[in-house]
């Protein structure tokens, strides 16, 4: 079982990437977008954790930036009806922290804004994962939500950015700073802060 993989980056495209190792083998692996925009220029060093899925006809290889994705990879992929490309897409999606926040919301309907999970596919996804919401690690790497704003203001505020193009990397600390220079901000207000900032930076 492959765990753990470290060398460089071979190739790259839309849905992984292929690393090379020192041993000068090449490992093809499928990675969430959060771990597709972290890869450094092809020849950087590429260090990720690992889940394999053996079938018959094949051996598939998914990489992880942190052990915890990896974790919630696994704990996504033991839930009936939802296989690797799905888990792959709700990662893409939202960080261990964040999807934890979506469970103990019970917020099915911003799950359901996933490709290829639909309403009732979220409802039974947030259900089956209500018992398993402690298994949901988040790393302290990650930028917890400021403490002071409303939980669903920022989170609609973080989803709405994202609905405009902007990635979770870029719209997380931005959105983030201003629920904590204003706790009472709602989630449209926050927006056109955001988007006013992003149009004086361009200026």
């Amino acid at each position: 079982m492959i765990a753990y993989l470290e060398g460089r980056l071979l190739d790259l495209s839309a849905k992984g990437c292929v690393l090379l190792t020192p041993g000068g083998v090449g490992y093809e692996l499928a990675l969430p977008s959060t771990a597709l925009m972290g890869l450094p220029q092809k020849g950087g060093p590429v260090q990720l954790f690992v889940h394999t899925i053996v079938r018959e006809e094949a051996l598939d290889l998914y990489g992880f930036a942190a052990k915890d994705d990896r974790d919630l990879f696994r704990l996504l992929i033991g839930i009936d009806k939802l296989g690797p490309k799905k888990a792959l897409s709700i990662l893409s999606h939202f960080t261990p922290e964040h999807l934890r926040e979506l469970v103990l919301r019970e917020d099915a309907d911003m799950l359901a804004t996933v490709p290829g999970i639909g309403p009732k596919s979220a409802r039974e996804i947030m259900w089956k994962l209500r018992d398993k919401v402690a298994g949901i690690k988040t790393g302290p790497t990650l930028a917890p939500t400021p403490q002071d704003a409303p939980q669903s203001e920022y989170l609609d505020a973080l989803q709405g950015m994202k609905a405009l193009g902007y990635t979770e990397d870029e719209a997380r600390p931005m959105v983030r700073e201003i629920f904590e220079a204003e706790p009472d901000i709602d989630a449209s207000a926050a927006i056109r802060v955001a988007l006013k900032k992003i149009a004086a930076a361009r200026s």
